[in-house]
């Protein structure tokens, strides 16, 4: 009862700080748009009814980067807090920055949320901004937690998993970890609020593989649907047809896992590929510094995601002023997180290819549709670079896509055998 009528407050205050937003008064819980019996309780925490408590305690405001173990509480975030008071941030850092923000106009508490490898982007805000020992401010960490101990996870999570406790130890973040029951959630968060009220600090929350129940996003966002636009896998398909003995850095998520079964499918071997498993944002980087050691090879491709571009656009500044004549850039832009969630990255409003070459790429370009690729890729391979090529494509990916069978180790060693050729 005491649960309820917080949340009743905090709800009603939430529609007084928005200034009557709200459609209609409240006058019971919400609920996720999931589907079980009548009369049956789905395990986990309901996103909507987790929101309610956050909100109840005075979060209105909720910035962050979109996480697979996140991703109902996100869905259910997006649909349903106002768009101004919500940001997909470009990075985690620009979330904290972002709510720290908030916090100086308003003195309330805001929520960013994230995975735990967006760690090393919080850092720099979390120390030199938030931290006691600076300014000062409060924020609500809400954490997946991939790579938990114990738990069966990729590669890339395991040790940032692991890591994840001691590192917010050593760095003076108290930290818990998210209960499944409504009511143990609600006793951590209220440790939560009071510890950031009274210090003055972030708190962080770790959040479990399974915590959340189902939500599906409900809210249409403007994506890529024209006709003749192709799927990410089938553009990747034409990219490998073009440029069959280049050396390929593919960015994280669906990219990876779509070019490795595309060479299994051929029968051809994945020494030309490294796959960036994690690191994301730094694709186009790494693509650089081989392109930097070995000039004589003439074409050295980046696949890039809109995403993971954003994450990171300085280094396109790094990319256009290297001067380098093999480096080629191919962006695929679907303008979605699509691995964790299909949350929006705004990439369908950027014109890249005019930031390209405002930061000195030789040449850009854009093409959207299935006849235009061919050509634009050829046109890739036979010019110059540093040449920045972005093609859109429809968002998505097929439910029995795979995994690469290969350790990162292995891969690591098959593509530096490939390098060593060249």
């Amino acid at each position: 009862l005491r649960s309820s009528c917080e949340y009743l407050r905090g709800a009603r205050r939430f529609e007084q700080a928005l200034g009557g937003l709200a459609a209609t008064p409240v006058t019971s819980r919400p609920s996720s748009n999931r589907a079980f019996s009548s009369g049956d309780k789905a395990p986990g925490l309901d996103p909507a009814q987790f929101t309610a408590m956050l909100r109840a305690q005075g979060t209105s405001f909720f910035a962050g980067v979109p996480d697979s173990l996140l991703k109902d509480p996100c869905a259910y975030i997006t649909d349903n807090i106002p768009e101004k008071n919500h940001i997909i941030a470009a990075n985690e850092g620009t979330a904290l920055a972002l709510a720290a923000g908030h916090h100086l106009a308003t003195n309330n508490i805001a929520c960013v949320y994230l995975q735990n490898s967006g760690l090393g982007n919080l850092v720099n805000p979390l120390l030199s901004l938030c931290s006691k020992r600076v300014y000062s401010i409060p924020a609500l960490l809400l954490i997946g937690w991939r790579g938990e101990p114990g738990v069966k996870d990729e590669p890339q999570h395991n040790l940032q998993g692991e890591l994840t406790p001691p590192l917010l130890e050593k760095m003076n973040v108290p930290y818990e970890i998210l209960p499944e029951t409504e009511e143990e959630a609600s006793k951590v968060l209220e440790k939560a609020y009071d510890y950031m009220r009274r210090e003055k600090a972030p708190f962080a929350i770790l959040v479990k593989k399974n915590t959340f129940q189902k939500y599906k996003l409900m809210k249409k966002f403007a994506s890529f649907d024209s006709e003749g636009m192709l799927s990410r896998e089938d553009i990747l398909d034409h990219i490998i047809k073009v440029f069959p003995e280049s050396p390929l850095v593919t960015t994280t998520g669906f990219t990876s896992r779509e070019i490795f079964e595309l060479r299994k499918k051929r029968g051809l071997p994945h020494e030309q590929d490294f796959l960036t498993v994690g690191s994301m944002g730094h694709c186009s980087s790494l693509a650089q510094g081989i392109a930097l050691s070995k000039p004589n090879c003439s074409s050295v491709l980046c696949v890039d995601g809109d995403g993971a571009a954003i994450m990171h656009m300085g280094s396109m500044v790094t990319g256009g002023q290297s001067g380098l004549k093999n480096l080629k850039h191919i962006l695929i832009n679907n303008s979605v997180h699509d691995s964790v969630g299909g949350q929006p990255t705004n990439g369908g409003n950027i014109n890249f290819a005019q930031v390209a070459l405002a930061c000195g790429y030789s040449q850009a370009t854009s093409v959207s549709k299935a006849d235009e690729i061919p050509a634009a890729l050829q046109k890739l391979k036979d010019s110059e670079g540093p040449y920045f090529l972005e093609i859109r494509s429809l968002p998505g990916a097929r439910s029995d896509l795979g995994r690469p069978t290969s350790s990162p180790g292995q891969n690591k060693d098959a593509f530096m055998a490939m390098l060593a050729k060249l």
